[in-house]
């Protein structure tokens, strides 16, 4: 059985409403794990409680840089306590990304946040958008990162919505970076190639066999399904996706 979470943005609006109760139904949809996109101001020994009563296991947690770099030991105290084993950047603002030499700057920076995470158990990660696809040099601004970091210190949360809205196809990312691919991938449907629109999974134009077929040979550990635009309400949405891949996995 591979593990099968949700990206909880997919849910955002429920979950400001809601978040116990948004977690309560995502379990009942029947995900193995949750992606945390900010914890609604829920204290960790309630989120703890709440996950364990619903057997949810945490697959990761979004955290924006400028707590990465400035309350670091918070973040990673809070994830301990909710036995979330991930923390993941989840984008760098355009100042950080303007160049090669930026790019560098960047690769040490997830360096020395990673040893941090490291040294607590934790895996630390990046997951990528569309700029990364810049070129520098001749070189992509992903490239120029993963060069410039620890392989074991900085995995990559590969979003395949992004790389192949670039016209790029992502298990040639998947199979250049095995080691950073291994822990989690971000599973999102393109509806065309022509538009920034996600749809459910199996239902756009990405082909999720081969994904998973080459994310089985690196031995991802966590497939998230995400999802940001909807034509049917969102439960019923990441239940197609869920059943989509248990189809193909």
């Amino acid at each position: 059985m591979k593990n099968l979470g949700l990206q909880l943005y997919s849910v955002k609006e429920l979950a400001q409403k809601d978040f116990i109760g948004t977690l309560k139904e995502v379990a009942e949809v029947g995900y193995d794990g949750v992606e945390f996109a900010g914890f609604f101001n829920t204290p960790a020994k309630e989120l703890k409680k709440a996950l364990d009563d619903l057997n949810l296991t945490p697959c990761g947690s979004h955290t924006g840089i400028d707590l990465l770099q400035n309350s670091l030991d918070e973040v990673i105290e809070y994830n301990l306590e909710i036995g979330n084993r991930y923390i993941v950047c989840p984008g760098i603002p355009p100042h950080m990304r303007d160049s090669a030499d930026a790019y560098k700057r960047l690769g040490e920076l997830f360096n020395r946040i990673g040893q941090r995470c490291k040294q607590h158990g934790i895996q630390f990660a990046y997951h990528n958008h569309a700029f990364e696809f810049e070129k520098f040099d001749g070189e992509y601004g992903l490239d120029i990162l993963m060069s410039n970091t620890d392989p074991e210190l900085v995995h990559l949360e590969l979003d395949t919505f992004w790389v192949e809205y670039c016209g790029l196809k992502s298990v040639d990312f998947m199979r250049k970076y095995p080691q950073q691919c291994s822990s989690l991938i971000h599973i999102k449907d393109l509806k065309s190639t022509d538009k920034k629109v996600s749809t459910e999974i199996g239902s756009g134009i990405m082909d999720f066999v081969e994904i998973v077929r080459v994310g089985k040979e690196l031995g991802i550990k966590w497939y998230i399904v995400e999802q940001e635009e909807f034509e049917i309400p969102q439960l019923e949405s990441i239940r197609q996706s869920l059943n989509y891949m248990r189809s193909i996995l």
